[in-house]
């Protein structure tokens, strides 16, 4: 099965976190096929190839396999068989590409050096993948990496390839705040403690954290994209729940936006004579940070091998991975690049026009649609470039 079919296959047949069975099936026949030894059920459902080509660095090429619960609007001839589930971030791409890398790593021995292990990962996109790996004993089960690589498709022009050394990915952190009242008639509420108007006022002060408690030069999100209170118009619930996110790009900032919410959270509540609201996180991604000489080195190899122009810097990236967990687990360095999806010319006309949020759909829409060429064949290269440049 070339490449492109086996994209094909894995965009048809998506896969939701933790239950990538038959993609991490695939990904160990491929493993084995090509010489590897393979480890399966790592992380639940995580895949681990080693290949030892004699004395030399270590080098681990990650690709993260789940899709989302998304219902894809594509049109295409392959689009998802799955109702409801679709590869909208490209995580398809991304196995297709790692499995090409492996094939032509391991067809091509004689032009390198050490070990090369391939991590296939789960459950990227609940934040919990890596995280399950290495609690699983990932680095008992294969080597520990001198350095950890990958990539993420975008809705760039196809073929490109960009790394921005540094903060590279923001963090997330999802997480809910229960505010407890004491709910009663709506025509009596001096009966009542109205954990909606303590919600309400959580709401418009946290506007005040980025305002006001982040410095302008730092960039940084608090967004409530989730209100639940209530079964009917004259009942004062006894509890209602925010459902939040916020996003940074060092630790220092994301430390901070944390105390700034559960302070305000309190202190509303208290306030209002309410009980201390309930603070729960339902995912947690850390800032993505590509170490500067590693990624330099790297995109070097990339200028030498494809041409200057091929490669930029793409700035900061608002979204946000878990593969530098990877990385720090082994007290090494990352380099994540992004790779290029988008059909050229349409991104062009699109630039031009001043449509590309337009246009061009992103990572996570209904419309998301890489080209398969010649984003596959590059983003395969982009792997076996980068391992043979730290394989010798």
């Amino acid at each position: 099965m070339t490449i492109d079919e086996l994209y094909r296959q894995l965009h048809e047949h998506p896969e939701l976190s933790f239950e990538e069975t038959c993609t991490a099936a695939i990904a160990a026949a491929e493993l084995r096929a090509a010489g590897f030894d393979v480890v399966e059920g790592v992380g639940m459902t995580g895949v681990a190839g080693v290949l030892r080509n004699g004395d030399g660095p270590t080098v681990l090429l990650r690709a993260d396999m789940d899709a989302l619960p998304v219902a894809e609007q594509t049109g295409l001839g392959y689009a998802s068989a799955t109702p409801g589930v679709m590869h909208a971030c490209g995580h398809d791409v991304h196995v297709a590409c790692l499995i090409g890398a492996v094939r032509e790593l391991s067809a091509t021995r004689a032009e390198w050096n050490g070990t090369a292990v391939a991590v296939f990962q789960p459950a990227e996109e609940v934040g919990h993948g890596a995280r399950a790996m290495l609690d699983d004993g990932l680095y008992e089960k294969v080597p520990t990496p001198d350095v950890v690589l990958g990539q993420h498709v975008g809705p760039a022009p196809a073929g490109m390839l960009g790394a921005h050394p540094g903060a590279a990915f923001a963090s997330a952190d999802s997480l809910d705040i229960t505010v407890h009242g004491r709910g009663g008639h709506g025509s009596r509420p001096e009966t009542t403690i109205d954990p909606i108007v303590i919600a309400a006022a959580i709401v418009g002060r946290l506007q005040t954290i980025v305002a006001r408690e982040i410095a302008p030069q730092d960039v940084a999100v608090v967004t409530v994209g989730q209100i639940h209170a209530g079964s009917k118009n004259n009942i004062i619930p006894e509890s209602a729940t925010l459902g939040l996110s916020m996003r940074a790009y060092s630790e220092q900032v994301r430390l901070r936006i944390l105390d700034s919410i559960e302070r305000i959270a309190r202190a509303e509540a208290a306030a209002a004579g309410a009980p201390e609201p309930t603070l729960e996180f339902a995912e947690s991604f850390p800032v993505t940070v590509n170490e500067r000489a590693a990624t330099e080195r790297t995109m070097g190899a990339f200028r030498a091998a494809f041409s200057d122009e091929a490669v930029l810097d793409p700035g900061q990236v608002s979204g946000s991975e878990d593969v530098g967990l990877l990385a720090t687990a082994a007290e090494v360095p990352l380099v994540y690049w992004i790779l290029g999806g988008a059909n050229t010319q349409q991104y062009l006309a699109a630039a031009s026009a001043g449509t590309l949020d337009r246009d061009i759909p992103s990572n996570h829409s209904p419309h998301f649609a890489p080209e398969p060429q010649p984003t596959l064949d590059r983003g395969v290269a982009a792997l076996v470039t980068a391992s043979r440049e730290w394989l010798r």
